[in-house]
């Protein structure tokens, strides 16, 4: 239980502190053009309400990070506590860095492969208000296999998210915005979204990076593709 008397804050710090020293960090940037998942939501978020939960972009980039995971399963690893050996997970439990009142935790939602929109949305909802209240369970906390760390609710436009050890990446979201973009006769406003991927460089290189990160864009831009 994180509501003992060590502030959760100052164990996040310590943890990002040791992560940052001893892993390799790269971070790669890219904007997703999220304009059909975003007119998909709002037509949808009302319905979504009735049924009791929350249609946040954060469902739809849990349901691309699965898929992108599925195509390169390096990113869906850990590294052993010598540092010596890749462990492929063949599970999708996703972490979710939530901001609280006592500092940043990161609880997992689990087997995210197996789970509809409304599934995710509904436990996303709920591990949300559990953190935020301080009844996050241990098994909230354990397994993680990737982590997405979203601060497109507070503000700014990009960060560098640093990866949650033994995770070898990690996907910061920054606050989405609707701006001109040439469609080769006319600027056309879309949506969108910037997603900044770091990774360790002992796992992955900058060409499987670029092209994760380019798989992952593809995905937010085509609705259809990622639900299915």
């Amino acid at each position: 239980d994180w509501s003992s008397d060590v502030c959760s804050s100052d164990l996040s710090g310590k943890n990002l502190h040791r992560n940052w020293l001893s892993i390799p960090h790269v971070t790669q940037h890219d904007l997703a053009d999220i304009s059909e998942m975003e007119a998909l939501r709002q037509a949808n978020k009302g319905q979504a309400a009735d049924k009791g939960y929350k249609l946040t972009p954060l469902v739809f980039l849990i349901k691309a990070c699965v898929a992108a995971l599925q195509e390169f399963p390096q990113f869906n690893a850990s590294m052993d506590k010598d540092g010596q050996h890749l462990i492929l997970k063949k599970y999708y439990h996703i972490g979710i860095a939530v901001d609280t009142p006592d500092g940043l935790v990161v609880p997992a939602i689990r087997d995210c492969d197996r789970k509809s929109i409304p599934e995710l949305g509904r436990e996303l909802s709920e591990v949300s208000q559990r953190a935020r209240d301080k009844k996050l369970t241990p098994q909230d906390w354990q397994g993680a296999s990737f982590t997405i760390s979203s601060l497109g609710g507070i503000g700014g436009t990009s960060f560098t998210p640093i990866i949650n050890a033994p995770e070898v990446a990690i996907l910061g979201v920054g606050r989405a915005a609707v701006q001109p973009v040439w469609d080769g006769e006319v600027f056309r406003p879309h949506t969108l979204l910037p997603l900044a991927l770091s990774y360790d460089h002992r796992v992955v290189n900058g060409g499987d990076g670029g092209r994760f990160l380019t798989e992952l864009t593809s995905l937010l831009g085509d609705v259809k593709r990622m639900v299915m």
